[in-house]
Parts: structure tokens; sequence; C-alpha cells
């Protein structure tokens, strides 16, 4: 059995990147009226963001990163399925409406996936790449 072990250090690549995420996320938000790009598109990016953001601060194993975010990000949007957001009486609080999202939608779990899986692939490749010089 593998161990893992949960290690805090502060990766200025990633947080870079978690920011410029953010940016986007941000101007989605506020300038996309679309029927597209901003719940499809913000979708797919925030679990990227999350994952950025988090590998930022955290030195662990990316898949398992991955996998905790692609949890979270359904978690949230089961919390939508059950009115989670009516029942704490957050209905007409914007910010609880922008964090906790407001209408459940399976297609929005695929878009999380196929954001996950996308990272992974980064990931992945690194890794091979990584190996490859170190073999060299």
């Amino acid at each position: 059995m593998m161990k893992h072990r949960l290690n805090l250090r502060f990766n200025s690549s990633y947080f870079k990147i978690a920011v410029l995420l953010l940016i986007v996320e941000i101007l989605i938000a506020v300038f996309m009226k679309d029927q597209f790009i901003r719940p499809f598109g913000g979708d797919f990016l925030i679990v990227i963001f999350i994952y950025y953001f988090v590998k930022s601060f955290l030195e662990y194993s990316s898949q398992w990163i991955l996998i905790a975010v692609l949890l979270f990000a359904i978690s949230v949007e089961f919390t939508q399925y059950f009115n989670l957001i009516g029942w704490m009486g957050l209905s007409q609080n914007r910010m609880a409406q922008w964090v906790l999202g407001t209408s459940f939608s399976w297609i929005d779990m695929i878009v999380y996936t196929l954001g996950v899986a996308l990272i992974w692939v980064i990931e992945a490749n690194k890794e091979k790449r990584r190996a490859k010089m170190t073999n060299l």
C-alpha cells in the first residue's frame, strides 16, 4: 500500500495559473450573457481553477487532488439538486448563489469531468516528460 504525505509548499507557477483562471472566470461571469460559454465554459474552468489553486499550496498526488476536486464539484451540484441554498434561507443572497449555484444539471457534472480529464492528461504528460528527462 502506497502512503501519501501531505506537504504544504507554495508553488508560484500553479498560483499564477490559478490567478489567471480566476480572472477569466470573473470576466465570464461579468461579461458573458450567452447560453454556452457562461454556463459550460465557466463550469469547465472552475474545476481547473480549483485544482491549480489547491496545487499552489499543497504538494500532493495530482490524481488524488483531481479526484477530490471532481467529488467537490459534484457535491456542490447535488446541493443544487436538494436546494440547499433554499433550505439555508439564502435564496436571495448573491454570494451564496454564486458559490453554491442555483440549478442542478447532469450536464454540469459531465463538464466538470471533462475539465478534470484535461488536467489529468496534462499532468500525466508532464510526468512522462519529467521521467524521460531523468532517464537521460
